[in-house]
């Protein structure tokens, strides 16, 4: 028995080895096809934006030659951590992440520069660790854009309420400390009301009631994101706000993302502007970025050749600061800031099939 139990043991392990050489194999046949494996961390799939970039990344992955391997981790940092292990036992040369946590990324990211595995974020940037390139666009010209839509639209009086993101993350801070700033320097006699919701459209919506139960004079909405999209034209139709942008009753609302809901709503006169991030952009130059670190090539500040600018945001840290323009129904400029129309064919929420 003691024979037939080590034979099984035996067996056992040499499946065992059999496999991990296969996994190794693989690994070593996508890399000796041309093709660089590389991890991709979802950070969540319950908004139209990420969907839309989770649908655009494999695309430009093709596109680069790269293998790709991806998980989700549903906006839990803790999960992005574990992700990020798995990455690491799979043997990625590279990784694209979107820590919505900025500051707790910091120990993963120092596991994976120990092993040289290089990492392009993407939409956010970390508060500290090493990353080869950080893609996203100017988060503060959004909180700024948006104010001065809205101050324009309301000739500088009045009452709005700002539906902050989340403060743990970078986006969420320069969004709303750029609009609290341009408000204060531009409109002091608007009145913010500000309410953190940390990205969650029931907390949004919950709180916009809030307000404009106690103050039904309000006459705009600043959604940090297209999240609350939903919640507030609910609550605005209840209560019979819902009405076009001649109307004296109707509320401006301007959102963050550039959907095609948004674009939609926009020519509806639903909604009267976003600030269109592009998804599309965020897939291809993650993946671009990530794919050159692991060749060893580097970038310097400056103009790049797709209509951007890299910056140096802190020692060792870049960021490509993609374009990301206001969207409007007419194209008009509003306090200085250019839009483009909603229908404008060039803008990614138009393109999304």
């Amino acid at each position: 028995m003691k024979h037939m139990t080590a034979l099984r043991a035996g067996a056992c392990a040499t499946v065992a080895l059999m496999l991990i050489s296969a996994c190794n194999r693989t690994s070593d046949t996508d890399a000796a096809s041309g093709k660089p494996v590389v991890g991709v961390d979802y950070p969540r799939s319950d908004t139209d934006f990420w969907n839309s970039f989770i649908k655009y990344t494999p695309k430009s992955g093709a596109e680069l030659g790269l293998t790709l391997k991806t998980t989700n981790s549903q906006n839990d940092v803790a999960k992005l951590t574990a992700n990020v292990q798995t990455f690491m036992s799979q043997g990625v040369q590279g990784v694209v992440m979107a820590p919505q946590d900025t500051a707790a990324i910091a120990p993963a990211l120092d596991q994976l520069a120990a092993k040289k595995i290089p990492v392009v974020t993407v939409d956010t940037r970390p508060d500290s660790g090493s990353v080869a390139m950080v893609v996203r666009a100017d988060n503060r010209a959004y909180g700024t854009k948006a104010c001065q839509f809205l101050g324009t639209k309301l000739g500088g009086k009045g009452k709005v309420v700002m539906l902050e993101g989340g403060l743990d993350s970078i986006n969420g801070r320069d969004r709303t400390e750029a609009f609290d700033e341009c408000m204060k320097t531009s409109f002091p006699q608007i009145k913010v009301f500000g309410e953190a919701t940390n990205w969650d459209g029931a907390v949004a919506a919950q709180k916009l009631q809030t307000d404009l139960t106690a103050n039904p004079d309000i006459k705009g909405v600043y959604m940090q994101s297209s999240f609350a999209l939903s919640g507030t034209l609910q609550l605005l139709k209840q209560k019979g706000l819902l009405v076009g942008p001649d109307d004296p009753k109707h509320v401006f609302v301007v959102s963050n993302d550039g959907i095609p809901e948004e674009l939609k709503d926009i020519a509806a006169g639903q909604i009267d502007a976003t600030v269109s991030q592009p998804a599309d952009l965020y897939a291809k130059y993650a993946l671009f970025y990530v794919k050159a670190a692991m060749n060893g090539q580097t970038f310097q500040p400056g103009p790049t050749d797709h209509d951007s600018t890299i910056i140096q945001v802190r020692d060792g840290v870049l960021e490509d600061q993609l374009s990301a323009p206001l969207v409007t129904k007419d194209g008009a400029s509003y306090g200085g800031v250019a839009s483009v129309k909603s229908d404008d064919p060039t803008l990614w929420g138009n393109n999304l099939s």
